[in-house]
């Protein structure tokens, strides 16, 4: 007898489909707030307390959930790496010692590949984090701290499919991170050293001496410069500016293409007049130890497009303009 064929679905049946499944994780994921407990607040002492690392493990949808908690933990600063526990019981147990913690993810508690671990685990001593969505489990039961993942229902249709259950999981783990990120006063700049390809890394890591130009590239003229050997100082140099110095490379001022506009306007002679009487003094100016984003911070503040480096006696040591800065991706 043939089967009948399913009609494709309406964007209406698709929607609503979507709807139900994030109103259920999100109801999962608010049902966790009650169970933050003295339970929560055991298993983030445990991992302050350990002299070695946090070892995340979990079998299925619930392992690619550690991985990611494991991530999250190392990034945030409590070293801690993913342990597969089906490889575990194939000579990967040795990456266990005493000093560390487990983190064991099983939505039943009875994970076959996980509860193998547990002889292993009392014989080291070593505490075990459980989060599951049943306490009285054989993981539960060995565990030294119990975190209640449960949930009423998946959002699988089926309730077959864990969705529900992992989101829960995983938005328990970015809390125990969190909390643990807090605890240790973690900083942004503690962040980028652990990030340092991205984009925080860069604002975060790159100093302005990192980026400047320096020697032949940097523009600098002296006071008494006629404006018209000015101008074609600030083209050749192309930084969009060139900086008046005096005789011992202290800092005088700055001209821009904002400064040209304004001088052309009151008609001054680009064959005559000095660079001392176009300039803008006491320019903005930032520090060669600064970090790049300070650069970027002044230059919006102020809306200018190019800032002179001076060292802590005022003179000039380098330059960098916008296009410096979006080239080494801290914009």
């Amino acid at each position: 007898m043939p089967i009948a064929s399913t009609p494709p679905p309406t964007d209406t049946q698709l929607l609503d489909s979507a709807r139900r499944a994030l109103t259920i994780e999100a109801e999962a994921v608010e049902a966790l707030l009650p169970k933050l407990d003295g339970r929560f607040a055991r298993a983030g002492r445990l991992c302050l307390e350990c002299q070695g690392r946090v070892v995340v493990t979990g079998m299925g949808k619930s392992g690619h959930i550690a991985g990611k908690i494991a991530a999250t933990l190392a990034s945030t600063g409590t070293p801690a790496f993913f342990l597969h526990p089906a490889e575990a019981s194939h000579g990967d147990l040795g990456m266990i010692t005493r000093t560390d913690v487990v983190l064991a993810l099983s939505n039943s508690g009875e994970t076959p590949e996980l509860v193998l671990l547990l002889p292993h685990l009392k014989r080291l001593g070593v505490p075990l984090i459980v989060m599951t969505g049943v306490g009285d489990s054989s993981l539960g039961r060995a565990a030294s701290v119990v975190l209640d993942v449960s949930v009423p229902k998946e959002a699988c249709p089926l309730n077959l499919a864990p969705t529900a259950s992992t989101t829960a999981t995983l938005a328990m783990g970015d809390a125990l991170a969190v909390a643990l990120l807090d605890a240790r006063g973690f900083t942004e700049k503690d962040f980028a050293h652990s990030h340092p390809g991205g984009s925080l890394g860069r604002r975060l890591l790159l100093h302005v001496e990192d980026l400047m130009r320096t020697g032949d590239a940097l523009p600098r003229v002296y006071a008494d410069t006629p404006l018209r050997d000015g101008l074609l100082e600030m083209s050749r140099k192309g930084l969009g500016m060139t900086v008046i110095v005096d005789a011992a490379d202290r800092i005088l001022g700055v001209f821009t293409d904002g400064d040209l506009r304004r001088a052309l306007d009151s008609a001054a002679d680009v064959r005559t007049s000095l660079m001392s009487a176009v300039m803008t003094a006491n320019p903005k100016r930032v520090g060669p130890r600064e970090l790049a984003a300070e650069a970027v911070r002044l230059m919006e503040l102020y809306k200018i497009t190019a800032l002179p480096v001076a060292d802590e006696k005022g003179k000039l040591v380098g330059a960098l303009n916008i296009h410096d800065l979006f080239r080494a991706g801290v914009v």
